[in-house]
């Protein structure tokens, strides 16, 4: 593709000593540049891409987009070699979007994009979606936080949404593929950054928002504002679904222009249930779909996740998929990984696995565990380092307070000391049915001696991961693999 072709995607910009040639690549990381790329410089939290433009054109960069009033000037852009253009835009990281899109044949366009955004349960709602239309012959992929799939390749998850260059990239290889759909997690960070701004989407699915990420977002104001972007941008022609029990949910109602869909538990949503049963094994309710009553059986359990199944349900309904085929993707899916997922090696008790990583995620979890036994409730969890602090002594209030006995432990500290997590986690407990084990392995291993017939314990933070981070290094540990550890070794 020709540099003109190029940059016909951007607007407004300005350019000096434009020369057109076939761009080889496209990069804004200065180290991946090769010849005949075109470098764009992103102002990052930590570093600022104009100071590598040098070593960017060094490399073979033959154009350079740098954002206005950054760090770029006339002067410095007439002093590059003349065979390199250099263009300016208000906002490179909006570029970059966009010349991703450009350089990769804009794939989004021949996909039906749907894209799931909300504190909690993107992931389940991701894979129920998945599941319906596999089961109704839609060639399906996703990418979310646990991985990216397509086809027969799955590739481990760097981040929840990947980087624009990363997205169009497998965006391209999905169209090619023959694939008609796309499930897509859309995180608060990739709003922010502008890295789905080069996608069309058919489909937006909010699930709620609770406290999160509030070390980048500042203030839940701020959290919320990030997310309706991508309502806010949805075209008419399109469909957003919303939790309308969620407040945040119900402010998005006048901030789109595309068709609704609702859900709820509440009369005023288009898809509703009622008649809901829960059991340790399996859920059960009715639907109501505009387009017809649907008795589901479900092996996912809890009040949450009867949100995650209208979410899918709503879904179902924009696409007209047959009540035969929803019934039956849903009796079939048998759970998500690290979401509530039961760990069974023949012992007396209950053990679950679960994501929860939040004081609004542990608090479902933990209710809806509550309301399945009338034995003891143990958990272990910890919170993450270099994360929103705000929400550790929640945390510890939320899960001292619902469960019979605490542990106490140690998360993914990253560059923090795990005992002062820990310490800020204990702010909130008012209580003395805790316990502090610092060592995660210690902690599970503790829980699991602990638990008697029927008991429950619950093992919260990590879900899926399969590795611990820390200051100086990064270790394989997946809880659900300690658990079955313990579990058939008898410790």
């Amino acid at each position: 593709m020709k540099l003109k072709k190029l940059i016909e995607v951007l607007d407004p910009y300005r350019v000096l000593n434009f020369h057109d040639f076939a761009i080889k690549g496209v990069a804004c990381d200065s180290k991946s540049v090769k010849e005949d790329f075109i470098f764009i410089a992103i102002k990052g939290l930590a570093q600022d891409g104009h100071c590598f433009i040098d070593e960017a054109i060094k490399r073979g960069a033959k154009a350079i987009i740098s954002q206005i009033g950054t760090s770029e000037s006339k002067q410095q852009a007439e002093q590059i070699p003349e065979n390199c253009s250099w263009i300016s835009v208000p906002d490179t990281r909006i570029a970059l979007a966009k010349l991703a899109a450009q350089f990769y044949g804009q794939p989004s366009k021949k996909l039906k994009v749907i894209g799931i955004t909300g504190t909690n349960g993107k992931t389940t709602v991701s894979y129920l979606i998945e599941n319906l239309l596999n089961q109704a012959g839609k060639q399906t992929a996703v990418i979310g936080t646990i991985n990216y799939r397509f086809k027969d390749k799955v590739i481990p998850a760097r981040n929840t949404t990947p980087g624009p260059l990363e997205i169009q990239s497998l965006l391209a290889k999905i169209k090619e593929g023959g694939i008609n759909y796309l499930v897509m997690e859309v995180s608060s960070h990739a709003l922010d950054q502008e890295r789905v701004n080069g996608i069309n989407f058919s489909c937006a699915i909010f699930t709620n928002l609770t406290h999160d990420h509030l070390d980048y977002h500042s203030n839940m104001d701020s959290y919320f504002k990030v997310k309706a972007k991508l309502f806010k941008g949805m075209p008419t022609d399109a469909y957003s679904i919303i939790n309308i029990d969620d407040t945040y949910g119900r402010q998005l109602l006048d901030l789109t222009k595309s068709k609704i869909v609702t859900y709820g538990l509440t009369k005023a949503a288009s898809v509703t249930a009622r008649d809901i049963r829960f059991d340790i094994n399996a859920t059960t309710f009715t639907a109501l779909t505009p387009q017809a009553d649907l008795l589901i059986k479900s092996k996912l359990i809890g009040r949450h996740n009867i949100y995650n199944m209208l979410a899918a349900l709503s879904f179902a309904s924009t696409v007209d998929l047959e009540p035969d085929i929803i019934i039956k993707a849903i009796e079939k899916f048998k759970f998500v990984p690290g979401r509530l997922e039961r760990i069974d090696c023949g012992q007396g008790f209950f053990v679950f696995v679960d994501y929860a990583h939040t004081d609004d995620a542990l608090k479902n979890v933990l209710l809806t565990l509550r309301g399945l036994t009338k034995k003891r409730i143990i958990v272990v969890f910890g919170c993450g380092g270099n994360r929103d602090k705000a929400k550790r002594p929640k945390m510890g209030k939320v899960a001292c307070e619902l469960a019979d006995f605490v542990i106490v432990t140690s998360d993914n500290p990253r560059n923090e000391e795990p005992n002062d997590i820990i310490k800020d986690i204990i702010r909130g407990i008012t209580t003395k049915n805790y316990k502090i084990i610092p060592d995660r392995k210690a902690a599970i291993f503790q829980s699991l001696k602990m638990a008697r017939g029927q008991d429950i314990v619950l093992i919260a933070g990590k879900g899926h991961e399969n590795c611990q981070i820390f200051k100086d290094r990064t270790i394989h540990f997946d809880d659900r693999e300690v658990v079955r550890e313990c579990l058939r070794s008898g410790s």
